[in-house]
């Protein structure tokens, strides 16, 4: 599949790539805008977070490169209301703590991120568009979106909406993300930088509306 064929050309909805550090509000606002505009949505970081958990399920080492890359070639990810791997529902599993702890080691995986890219750019093709959420969105997976947003807020509103992990580990996963050699969280060129900090979902849909 081209960078093209995954983005602006051809599809009949709109393509809208999000980036954003953990607690950022990307899956709040990639929610509210897939139901504003009558699109599917896509959370990336739920497919790395399902790989994380297959692995550690198979009792594979999250730093074998090797390995799993391959778990992440082998398993089939559904993703909807509830997601699953292989069947099973993860969807509660993929949020707790031994995935939040070994995700960001799986997703620095050159190999995982090439399955998942791929899989990613499918389905945008599959749904003619779409919100699709996650950390290189709009600067590797969907570089041609109609639309890219990049979401930010203050270390202290992301603390706190993600008060289940805590400030050490969402800055921990900041930190990796930031510094991996592949597809490192960055701010993409043409991206709209929004800060969510005090600001309510209905403003930012209203306003990212009026930008398509």
């Amino acid at each position: 599949m081209t960078e093209q064929s995954a983005g602006s050309g051809g599809q009949d909805k709109p393509t809208i790539a999000i980036d954003g550090p953990a607690g950022s509000g990307k899956s709040t606002l990639s929610r509210a805008l897939g139901q504003k505009l009558g699109i599917g949505r896509l959370d990336t970081g739920a497919m790395y977070r399902s790989v994380a958990w297959a692995v550690l399920d198979q009792g594979v080492d999250p730093s074998d490169v090797d390995a799993v890359a391959d778990v992440a070639r082998r398993i089939d990810i559904s993703m909807g209301d509830l997601v699953t791997v292989d069947g099973t529902d993860v969807t509660e599993a993929i949020r707790q703590d031994p995935v939040n702890h070994a995700v960001s080691l799986v997703a620095a995986n050159p190999g995982v991120r090439q399955v998942l890219v791929e899989r990613q750019r499918e389905w945008v093709v599959r749904h003619g568009g779409g919100v699709v959420e996650g950390r290189d969105i709009c600067s590797v997976v969907l570089p041609d979106a109609d639309l890219k947003i990049y979401l930010t807020a203050s270390e202290e509103e992301r603390a706190r909406r993600r008060s289940d992990e805590g400030a050490s580990s969402v800055a921990r996963r900041d930190r990796l993300d930031s510094s991996r050699t592949v597809s490192p969280l960055a701010v993409a060129e043409g991206a709209r930088v929004v800060d969510t900090t005090d600001r309510s979902v209905d403003e930012l849909v209203e306003e990212i509306v009026t930008w398509l």
